[in-house]
């Protein structure tokens, strides 16, 4: 069921026969926070709890499981309310099937529909368990042949089985507070007086490991990473194998090369720090000689583009996605300008084997990714405002550790780690 508007919400709390549901969790309850946030939930639905049995882990690894009942105002305002539990790992104790029911038409779901969180999660079909694919949050389960897929809305055909409801689903969330390889070390907490060199020594250890490992980086980058002086530092990255994949927007490819050919990035000398003479046509005629090699594969190999992230990326076969917007210059013949597009090529980049996502000062595709990414992925974000850096976790994405700082000094102190 989705969120309601307030006064639709308040009519959960009138009328109707008291009901009550027993449920059960099991995890790291207390020391990931999700004890405290069950509680709170049950509170704000002005319902009440009665805990049957709960059994604290007695060691770190062990997990923690309690079983309590839940009495609320009414029916309905009790399933609002479990719906919004299962996003805490909640599940009532009796196992059944999941509800699924057809939908009516194209991208139009029943109106009880469950709507997904990132976390891994299970669907009870036929009697078994089934672990729910492609998870992202902000989508409908389709359950057909044994198996449950995330499916955004704008997919959704006629017939499609829709999981409804909140019963025969389960949700894993991540436990933020166990030791993930050190990721947890500032996890939900956002400063600009943390030393850049200790944070960065552990993000350079974890992009090691996933390397190791056989996982993937992707990185989403705007233009201020050539802005701050960032592009030898982030070229170099590329070189040394740390990139993947890039993900960005038509301007970080544009001003990448503006900087290649002219020295400018927006007519600004990026070594004197000052405006140039006619500058400001800089950006567009770097889009004129990408025209006229005919793209910026072209433009490497016929060597009218011999440096830069666009330069480093042809060359060492790094998979980019440019998706373009409204204010675009040009576009470059590889901007993809159909919204659409851009998503699903954006979402096919990030489900091969991506295990680290870096965000440098990209706050509307950082979110964008963070929307598509399970809660097992780790993120970094990386940006001088520290508003920017707390979004990605406000919409969603608890697994972000954010660090405040410029975008061109950590990707400094980055490449120095990695190359020793």
């Amino acid at each position: 069921m989705s969120c309601r508007p307030k006064d639709l919400k308040a009519r959960l709390y009138n009328g109707g026969m008291a009901a009550s549901d027993t449920i059960e969790a099991e995890g790291h309850l207390i020391d990931s926070g999700l004890l405290s946030a069950i509680f709170d939930k049950i509170i704000e639905f002005k319902a009440s709890y009665e805990v049957l049995t709960f059994d604290i882990g007695r060691t770190n690894e062990e997990p923690s499981r309690i079983e309590m009942r839940i009495n609320a105002p009414g029916r309905e305002a009790l399933d609002e309310l479990l719906q919004q539990l299962t996003t805490f790992g909640c599940h009532p104790k009796r196992e059944r099937d999941a509800l699924v029911k057809p939908a009516e038409k194209d991208r139009c779901v029943p109106d009880d529909f469950y709507s997904t969180t990132n976390h891994r999660t299970h669907v009870r079909l036929g009697g078994r368990w089934v672990e729910v694919e492609q998870q992202r949050m902000d989508a409908v389960i389709v359950a057909a042949g044994g198996r449950a897929v995330c499916r955004k809305l704008r997919d959704v055909r006629t017939g499609d089985p829709i999981v409804c409801g909140h019963e025969g689903i389960r949700v894993t969330p991540e436990f933020r507070e166990r030791d993930r390889l050190g990721f947890a070390f500032m996890s939900n907490d956002v400063s600009s007086e943390r030393r850049v060199e200790g944070v960065v020594g552990r993000i350079a250890d974890m992009m090691r490991h996933v390397k190791r490992q056989g996982g993937r980086i992707a990185v989403v980058a705007g233009p201020v990473v050539v802005h701050t002086g960032g592009v030898e530092h982030f070229t170099e990255l590329i070189r040394l194998g740390y990139v993947d994949t890039v993900l960005a927007g038509n301007a970080l490819a544009v001003h990448d090369i503006e900087y290649a050919l002219s020295g400018t990035s927006l007519g600004i000398d990026l070594i004197a720090g000052a405006a140039v003479e006619q500058g400001h046509r800089n950006h567009m005629a770097a889009i004129n000689t990408i025209n006229r090699a005919g793209g910026i594969a072209q433009a490497v190999k016929a060597g009218v583009l011999k440096s830069g992230v666009m330069y480093e990326c042809v060359t060492h076969g790094v998979e980019y996605i440019l998706a373009g917007s409204i204010r675009d210059d040009g576009p470059l013949p590889e901007t993809v300008m159909d919204l659409i597009e851009a998503q699903e090529r954006y979402a096919a980049a990030l489900t091969n084997n991506v295990q680290l996502v870096l965000v440098l000062s990209s706050m509307l595709h950082g979110i964008g990714v963070g929307n598509m990414l399970p809660s097992w992925v780790r993120v970094v974000c990386v940006d001088i405002n520290p508003a920017v850096v707390t979004k990605l976790s406000d919409r969603g994405s608890q697994q972000t550790v954010g660090v405040v700082t410029d975008v061109g000094l950590f990707l400094h102190r980055l490449a120095e780690r990695l190359r020793s």
